[in-house]
């Protein structure tokens, strides 16, 4: 397998102190302070979430797959660099049969921890279609999947019920790409699913040693592991939401990797830490200002274009990230298939129309909120619409969460939370195929991640249509009339994709990055 993981120094994971167990995390077990301080070469970096979950198959939140990267195998993976693209990793081949069927062939010799034995085509038919089976909220990912097909251990065939194109830059080398042991999930779960965040079995170049919610994730090497030898003993992810924390993080030494805000790019540049390299990376995330539709304060469509119109993006863009930032068209960022060229609203909107739009609905005055982030960024961005929709009579109260309580606050299946939102300063993470922004707004995603609660029987028609067609610009005209009918339902406001500049210290590393400067934990090396 071409550089894609690595093998094991048994002594230096020894050396941590580590107990696993069948390849289970030790349970009630914490790593003694000894850990910190182990011999060897270790990559500290700072992850922008508290990890929620290690399972591929029901994984939250994109930067949780920088780790999953690193424990388990794929079957492909994105390319390093500055194009997008895929390359082989535990699979030796695979090929297109036809628009329904794929054919893989697996490396031989890839081994799970503990006594789960080799990776096999099981482990990979167990893999994909737990996703399924068990309706996990993520399993849009695998689009029209029906099922894998057995030919040997090492070969098989993935059968969908329809084309879906975005199976090789979003499925495969992505999250639920990833393949776990059945044997060991079966024994962990008894049903096969969600495993949270005990992993029971590991077939990467690293496990996972130890993880403490809110405090770090510790990745020592694989003792299992036969592959080529991976460059770091250990790395330790520190969680940090406050890009600003991040930042001084960073300028302390406390970590050697990690993305910065925009409106400190020119800061770093004119004054650089030492022995520091700057990247600037496009971004594929987008933010925006979603509005609960089922609220009743929100279900008159002209109180929510009053909202669009109240609305000055490039404000905004200014005070959070010192017009670093462009303004984003919709969900799609630039470079990827069916971006637009313009919004319906304009980025600047116009106070006078907003104000036009209230007084359809009857009002001259109303009180709403903004559930956001508690970072300094999003903070910045919901102050500065709290100032604009003054301007039309509308006062907003701004809440003000961690991650953990944020990113379940739309969710049905975690109470009754859902039925107060109204204004959300919202923000998604992306991979580079249209298909995976969108597919968060059908109709079957409300409740789930579709908090702005939008409902559009054409959008799904549309979206079920456009995986299915592998000409780009056929495709492109599709997902821009999605982006048009998500902008007319007056529920969105898109703000940004922003940015994602990064820095490192290059006497410590030599990093790999996605185009998008996401990172790929498996090919950083030492210098």
């Amino acid at each position: 397998m071409e550089d894609c993981v690595w093998s094991v120094n048994r002594r230096a994971f020894l050396k941590t102190g580590a107990v696993l167990s069948g390849g289970l995390v030790a349970a009630g077990m914490p790593l003694s302070q000894a850990i910190w301080a182990a011999e060897g070469k270790v990559l500290k970096v700072r992850s922008t979430i508290n990890m929620t979950t290690f399972d591929p198959g029901f994984y939250s939140l994109n930067h949780e797959v920088d780790v999953m990267n690193c424990i388990y195998s794929k079957l492909t993976r994105y390319k390093a660099g500055s194009q997008w693209g895929w390359e082989l990793e535990a699979a030796e081949k695979i090929e297109k049969v036809d628009p329904t069927h794929i054919r893989f062939r697996l490396e031989k010799g890839i081994k799970f921890s503990g006594d789960h034995g080799e990776l096999t085509a099981k482990d990979v038919k167990f893999s994909f279609e737990r996703i399924i089976k068990h309706n996990s909220p993520v399993k849009v990912d695998w689009g029209s999947l029906d099922h894998v097909d057995i030919e040997d251990d090492h070969t098989g065939v993935i059968v969908l019920k329809t084309p879906f194109v975005p199976l090789w830059m979003m499925s495969l080398p992505a999250a639920v790409g990833h393949i776990v042991s059945e044997d060991a999930v079966i024994k962990a779960t008894n049903d096969g699913g969600n495993f949270g965040t005990k992993p029971p079995a590991f077939s990467g170049p690293y496990v996972l040693a130890d993880w403490k919610s809110n405090q770090y994730t510790l990745l020592t090497r694989n003792p299992d592991w036969t592959g080529p030898k991976p460059g770091f003993d250990e790395i330790r992810i520190v969680p940090m939401d406050d890009v600003k924390s991040a930042e001084r993080a960073y300028q302390a030494g406390d970590i050697d990797f990690t993305e910065i805000s925009l409106d400190s790019l020119l800061n770093f540049k004119n004054n650089p830490p030492v022995d520091t390299k700057i990247e600037e990376r496009p971004s594929l995330d987008c933010r925006w200002i979603g509005m609960n539709m089922d609220h009743p304060k929100l279900k008159d469509i002209n109180v929510r274009k009053a909202i669009q119109w109240a609305i000055n993006v490039p404000q905004i863009l200014d005070a959070a990230y010192s017009g670093q930032a462009a303004v984003a068209t919709g969900l799609i960022a630039p470079g990827i298939v069916g971006h637009r060229d313009k919004a319906l609203v304009p980025p600047e909107g116009n106070v006078e129309k907003a104000k036009e739009f209230l007084e359809k609905a009857g009002l001259a005055d109303l009180a709403l909120t903004i559930d956001t982030l508690n970072d300094s960024l999003s903070l910045t961005m919901a102050q500065t619409v709290q100032a604009q929709l003054s301007q039309i009579g509308i006062s907003l109260q701004i809440n003000s969460q961690d991650s953990g309580s944020f990113w379940t606050l739309g969710m049905e299946s975690e109470g009754e939370r859902w039925k107060e939102v109204q204004l959300i300063s919202n923000l998604l993470a992306s991979f580079p195929d249209p298909a995976y922004p969108v597919s968060w707004y059908v109709r079957a995603q409300v409740g789930i991640w579709n908090w702005e609660r939008f409902r559009s029987e054409r959008y799904d028609r549309l979206a079920a249509e456009a995986v299915t067609i592998d000409d780009p610009n056929a495709r492109a005209k599709l997902y821009q009339e999605m982006q048009d009918l998500m902008e007319d339902s007056g529920a969105y406001r898109f703000l940004t994709h922003g940015g994602t500049p990064i820095v490192y210290r290059t006497t410590q590393m030599q990093t790999a990055t996605r185009p998008d400067g996401y990172p790929l934990f498996p090919a950083f090396k030492p210098v």
